[in-house]
């Protein structure tokens, strides 16, 4: 057998039956390009621009793009950006003759899995094009996974793909209301509840973790308060307005910035911080709380019974209202425990002044237990699920 057939056979069995996308804006290159390929296996398709690229990436499935980043109209970089837009999974290769140290380093950033230079050997070429192939594959294999496991949410390694669902997700950004009734079944409030339409962060969980993952934490706070705020001119005087917050939001200045969209609404809204995440990091948690109280905020501890154990949250928010956490009220007409416990926190509560949110409540049985316990307030799908516009509450007998 001659050397070449050898070599040629190398290459298809390197890169047999992937597909790939080259995009090249030289005619000429772009055809050789596309059959060093096509003869190491690979199923070849071409795009003389960035805008081609973009169409034949909305209607296909590639493993991997070749493509050049100088270009009239849309770089490579852009090509790249869509790609991650599409198929978090798919490899780029981004390929230059005039390599530049921040292009690479942009490149690389937004998750290129090669920056190579002109001219190529072919068999560089080819050696570059099947890892990246692999990488692609290991990429699908991984998220096969994380479904089968129940974890669908991009993981911190795909940053680029995180932050491209981040960015989705917030301009898909819209708020639920859920109803919160007293004890005789009149409506006392509102829970104001995130939602976006971006599948890959399905839940307000989703977005919390990847914004946390990305640092982007405030961008959330204030996108979700600013969501809120253009709703509550519609929601009915002497009507409460209860608003999540994470911890870090007590230390953003615009939180409270009397310019803001929420301190003219301040006297019927209740800010919500978790139990589940640390006070601890949040420099001046305390005088923060003073100055929003000063505002005419109230706060509420969220999540109680389900966070950090401990004074701190009581100590440093003294709450004007507290939020047990729903894991306490699932079944709490047949737990005898959770109603030890719950009775107990009332107790305390309100020995300390602080009424009691029941959430989560589902049955009228769960109902009816928290009653005798001496909950204060209700919310749950009982009464309404959160939608838009604004449910009118029921209260069952």
């Amino acid at each position: 057998m001659h050397g070449t057939q050898v070599v040629n056979r190398a290459r298809a069995a390197a890169l047999g039956g992937t597909r790939l996308l080259v995009v090249e804006d030289d005619e000429a290159v772009g055809r050789v390009t596309a059959r060093v390929l096509d003869r190491a296996g690979a199923q070849v398709s071409v795009a003389r621009s960035a805008e081609e690229a973009v169409a034949l990436l909305a209607n296909n499935t590639f493993e991997v793009v070749l493509s050049d980043i100088a270009m009239p109209g849309a770089s490579g970089l852009e090509v790249l950006r869509k790609v991650r837009e599409r198929d978090p999974d798919a490899s780029v290769v981004l390929i230059t003759g005039l390599p530049e140290v921040a292009t690479a380093v942009e490149a690389l950033r937004l998750g290129a899995s090669d920056y190579l230079t002109k001219p190529q050997a072919p068999d560089e070429l080819v050696a570059s094009v099947a890892r990246a192939a692999r990488l692609a594959r290991l990429a699908r294999v991984k998220r096969e996974a994380l479904a089968v496991t129940g974890r669908t949410t991009p993981e911190a390694g795909d940053r680029t793909a995180l932050a491209l669902a981040l960015e989705r997700a917030l301009g898909s950004l819209w708020m639920a209301f859920q109803p919160i009734v007293a004890r005789d079944g009149s409506l006392y409030g509102y829970e104001a509840l995130m939602r976006t339409r971006e599948p890959a962060l399905p839940h307000p969980g989703a977005v919390l973790e990847a914004a946390e993952r990305l640092g982007a934490l405030g961008d959330v706070g204030r996108r979700t308060r600013q969501a809120t705020a253009r709703h509550l001119d519609e929601v009915p005087d002497g009507v409460a307005v209860f608003l999540n917050l994470h911890a870090s939001d007590l230390a953003d200045p615009a939180l409270g910035d009397p310019d803001g969209p929420l301190v003219r609404h301040a006297a019927r809204l209740v800010l919500e911080v978790t139990e589940r995440a640390s006070l601890d990091g949040v420099k001046d948690a305390r005088a923060a709380v003073v100055g929003l109280r000063s505002q005419g905020f109230r706060i509420a501890i969220d999540d109680l019974g389900a966070g950090y154990a401990g004074l701190t949250s009581f100590t440093q928010l003294e709450p004007d209202l507290a939020k047990l956490d729903m894991s306490l009220v699932r079944d709490i007409d047949r737990d005898g425990r959770k109603a030890s416990i719950v009775g107990a926190m009332t107790k305390l509560c309100h020995e300390l002044s602080v009424p009691v949110v029941a959430e989560g409540v589902e049955t009228r049985a769960e109902r009816d237990s928290l009653l005798d316990l001496g909950c204060d307030l209700f919310q749950g799908y009982l009464f309404a699920k959160p939608a838009y516009p604004l449910p009118t509450p029921a209260w069952p007998t």
